[in-house]
C-alpha cells in the first residue's frame, strides 16, 4: 500500500517555533515529523510514499531525495498554488490506482496499519476513517457513527450539539480510488466538504475507532505535548500490535452520580472529581472503556436511541473536564421475566451483564488488552466479581457509604481517590 502525505500545509500557528522549514519538517525529540511518520510506516510495511509538498517544499525535497537512504521509494507532487487538503489527489487520480494511506503531515502517530487496512476491506469502504476521541472536541470537528461503524454525518466546530459521542477525525484514512472516480473536481478542494461529506450518503464511510496515539503537533503546546510523549515511550507503546492496559469503568455510582435506573440524560451528573480522574488516566495512556449493565432496555424504561443520548451526555460532561472513554460497552439484558412494558427478546441469560465477565472480554479482544494488567473500577460487588472473573485487578469505591468491601481487592472512597495513586504507564 501507498502513503500519501499531504505536507503543503503553511503552519502559521507554529510561526513562533520556526519560520524556516515547512511544519513536517519541525524537529520533534531530534527527528522532524515527517520522518518520524516515514519510519514509523516502513515499519509498518509501508515503503512507497507519495509526499505533496508546497510550502518551502524543496527542504522536504532536499532532505529526503528519492527516499532510498531511508530505506524506502519517495515520489513528490509540488503545488504551483495551494490545492488545499484534496485538489492534489484528483491531479493524481492516475497514479493513485490502489487503496492508498492518506496522511496529514502534522500528525505524530504510532498505528497497527493491517489492522486498521484489514477492517477497511471487511468493511468495502469508499473511505475508512482511523477515529477517536480527544481532550479538546470542541474545537473538532465530530464524526457521528452508526451502529454499523459507517459515518452518518459530520458535526463543523461551529454547530456543536448539546451533547455529543467524543469521536473525532484522528487525520489518518484509507482512501479507494473508486473514490476519486465520483468526483470531477480540479483546483482547490477541501477533502472533508467537498468529497467526503458528500459521499457519508452512500453508506461506504466508515470510521475505525482505535485507542492508538495520534495527535497533531500544530500548536506549540500540542508541539511540546507530543514530545513529552515520544520521550515517555507512550506514542509506541499504544500501538495495538503491543498489549494494552486499560481502566474498566462501571458506569452509575462511579463516574456518575447513581439515580436508580436512568432513562434520561437529565439523570447524568458527574460524581466529583470523576471527570479529573479519568482525565488523569487519559494522561497516564491507559485505555478507559466503560463497562456497565443496562436492563433499563429490557424493561422497557428506555430506547437505545434514548440510551445514546445518555452515553453522549455523558461524554460531552467529561469533555467539559478535558476527559474521554475510548470506548462504552454495555449489556442491554436482564434474565428475570414478567414486568409489564418489558422487552421479552432482552429478557434473557446472557454472558455479558455483570457478573459475567463479557463485556470486558470483547473489549479487551478489541483492543488487545492485556487483562491482568489492568483495572475493573466500580461501586458494586458485581463490578468486582466481573472484574475478578475476567483476570482484572479490582478496585471498590465506597463512595462515603459504611458498606463491607469484597474481599482480596483494594478499596477507595471515590474514584479520584484511586487516580491519584494509581501508578504511571509502564511500557
Amino acid at each position: 500500500m501507498k502513503a500519501v502525505i499531504l505536507a503543503g500545509g503553511l503552519g502559521t500557528r507554529l510561526s513562533g517555533v520556526s519560520k524556516t522549514v515547512p511544519k513536517p519538517m519541525v524537529d520533534v525529540s531530534g527527528k522532524s515529523v515527517l520522518l518520524r511518520q516515514i519510519l514509523c510506516l516502513k515499519k509498518e510495511g509501508i515503503n512507497d510514499f507519495l509526499i505533496i509538498t508546497g510550502y518551502l517544499g524543496e527542504v522536504i525535497e532536499n532532505f529526503f531525495k528519492d527516499g532510498k537512504e531511508f530505506g524506502v521509494n519517495i515520489e513528490y507532487f509540488r503545488e504551483k498554488t495551494p490545492l488545499g487538503t484534496g485538489g492534489a489527489l484528483f491531479q493524481l487520480r492516475d497514479k493513485l490506482t490502489e487503496d492508498f494511506l492518506l496522511v496529514n503531515g502534522d500528525l505524530i502517530f504510532d498505528i497497527y496499519v493491517e489492522k486498521f487496512f484489514r477492517f477497511h476491506k471487511e468493511k468495502n469502504a469508499l473511505v475508512t476513517l482511523l477515529t477517536h476521541p480527544n481532550d479538546h472536541p470542541f474545537d473538532s470537528s465530530l464524526i457521528v457513527e452508526k451502529d454499523d461503524c459507517s459515518v452518518e454525518k459530520w458535526i463543523s466546530k461551529d454547530e456543536k450539539p448539546q451533547c455529543f459521542a467524543n469521536r473525532v477525525n484522528s487525520g489518518l484514512h484509507i482512501v479507494s480510488p473508486e473514490l476519486l472516480s465520483m468526483f470531477d473536481l480540479s483546483g482547490k478542494v477541501d477533502f472533508d466538504k467537498d468529497v467526503l461529506k458528500k459521499a457519508v450518503f452512500g453508506g461506504r464511510i466508515f470510521s475505525y475507532n482505535s485507542t492508538e496515539y495520534v495527535h497533531d503537533m500544530g500548536t506549540p503546546d500540542r508541539l511540546l505535548h507530543v514530545t513529552k510523549d515520544i520521550r515517555s515511550g507512550i506514542v509506541e507503546a499504544k500501538n495495538l500490535r503491543h498489549r494494552q492496559k486499560a481502566v474498566f469503568l462501571d458506569r452509575d455510582g462511579t463516574i456518575n452520580k447513581y439515580k436508580g435506573y436512568i432513562s434520561s440524560s437529565e439523570d447524568i451528573e458527574l460524581i466529583d472529581g470523576s471527570g479529573e480522574a479519568v482525565r488523569r488516566f487519559n494522561q497516564l495512556g491507559y485505555a478507559v472503556i466503560v463497562i456497565t449493565n443496562q436492563a433499563v432496555i429490557a424493561r422497557g424504561d428506555c430506547t437505545f436511541s434514548q440510551l445514546r443520548e445518555i452515553h453522549n451526555t455523558l461524554e460531552t460532561k467529561l469533555s467539559e473536564k478535558g476527559a474521554f472513554v475510548n470506548a462504552i460497552y454495555f449489556c442491554p439484558h436482564h434474565p428475570d421475566k414478567g414486568f409489564e412494558g418489558e422487552r421479552i427478546e432482552y429478557k434473557i441469560p446472557c454472558d455479558c451483564r455483570k457478573p459475567k465477565p463479557g463485556l470486558i472480554l470483547q473489549a479487551a479482544k478489541d483492543f488487545n488488552i492485556d487483562i491482568s494488567a489492568s483495572y475493573m473500577i466500580g461501586d458494586d460487588v458485581t463490578d468486582i466479581c466481573a472484574g475478578k472473573n475476567a483476570g482484572c485487578k479490582t478496585v471498590f469505591l465506597r463512595c462515603g457509604r459504611q458498606v463491607e468491601p469484597p474481599e482480596n481487592t483494594d478499596v477507595y472512597d471515590t474514584l479520584s481517590d484511586f487516580a491519584e495513586r494509581i501508578e504511571d504507564y509502564v511500557i
